[in-house]
């Protein structure tokens, strides 16, 4: 009884240091969302059970070893034969079942409050491809790259994917939600900010060679600056064609795997690009003009410039831009001497 009591001590003691340890060294971001809060409380019930497990295997083989060792001055005994214990195997059967059905429910109650809806949030249409995040803000008819948000006002986003299989994810929301291609596979996702400032999206679901760079920035502003956007967004923008073709292929991610520094990446870069002579993988030399760029956007497949990789570009873009909107594309391209 007197070891019991010990090791009773030790693993109450221990518990609590690890649990404050590790609640101490940051395995979480920022809580920004107050779905984070319901979220990290889950997580807290998790760190502290983790803790008592971490404790009493340590303390029971720590304490094993030091008290129980063998002592050469005494001489050897066999120890106590040991059958088993019905009512040891009820109790490591009946808590462990207990402990794991009270965090479903835990659970179960976190993700109703996580999906409450307001009528009132803000909707926003996200479409995913590889590799961008394109925002669409229908109450405004506003497309943008970056997801502003007000603070205190629930979103509810509808995701879908252009491509194949990604997924949204603020690490700082806590919430994420995969987006599937297909337009009957629309995905919802609820949550309301409650801390400004600048986060990021990630992608969480591996869809390809540049999947690491999928990432959007994410501004959570006051009522009055997300209305400023709106209205800068509404009013100020040019409406000439390069700049019109700049603002679609921002929108559109194009910048992901087009550089207009000069710098190739996932494809060539923009700059300098028309006018050039490239040579295609066929080994035919080209001159990149108006009717090359309209083809490589809407038929990425038919020529592809050597040292690139095919089958990366959507191919879709012919039923998703207007000839208006290519044409803009063209400019902004043309533009980039």
């Amino acid at each position: 009884m007197k070891h019991f009591s010990i090791v009773s001590i030790l693993v109450i003691l221990l518990t609590v240091i690890a649990y404050f340890f590790l609640q101490s060294v940051g395995l979480l971001p920022t809580q920004a969302s107050s779905q984070a809060i319901i979220i990290d409380q889950l997580f807290d019930i998790h760190i502290g059970i983790i803790s008592f497990l971490f404790s009493l295997i340590v303390v029971f083989i720590g304490y094993s070893f030091i008290v129980f060792r063998r002592n050469k001055l005494l001489p050897d005994e066999e120890g106590q034969h040991i059958t088993g214990s019905s009512k040891l195997e009820i109790v490591w059967t009946l808590f462990p079942l207990a402990v794991v059905i009270y965090i479903s429910y835990l659970g179960a109650i976190s993700l109703a409050e996580t999906r409450n809806i307001d009528p009132q949030a803000l909707e926003i249409k996200v479409t995913g491809g590889q590799w961008y995040w394109s925002f669409d803000y229908p109450d405004y008819g506003i497309t943008s790259d970056v997801l502003y948000l007000p603070v205190d006002r629930q979103v509810k986003l509808s995701l879908t994917s252009m491509d194949v299989i990604h997924s949204f994810w603020v690490p700082e929301f806590r919430v994420k939600q995969d987006v599937l291609p297909g337009e009957n596979l629309v995905k919802e996702l609820r949550f309301t900010p409650i801390e400004t400032g600048d986060f990021m999206v990630l992608c969480a679901e591996l869809c390809g060679g540049a999947h690491a760079y999928m990432n959007s920035p994410v501004k959570v502003v006051t009522d009055g600056e997300f209305q400023d956007w709106i209205d800068e967004e509404l009013g100020n923008f040019p409406q000439d064609p390069e700049s019109l073709g700049e603002r679609l292929a921002k929108n559109n991610g194009c910048f992901g795997c087009h550089s207009v520094d000069g710098n190739d990446g996932v494809g060539p870069t923009w700059k300098g690009l028309f006018g050039s002579e490239k040579t295609l993988v066929s080994g035919e030399k080209i001159m990149v003009d108006e009717e090359y760029l309209y083809e490589a956007i809407v038929n990425p497949n038919s020529q592809i410039v050597l040292g690139f990789p095919a089958n990366v570009m959507a191919q879709n873009y012919s039923e998703l831009f207007t000839d208006e909107d290519l044409n803009n594309m063209i400019a902004f391209i043309k533009s980039l001497e």
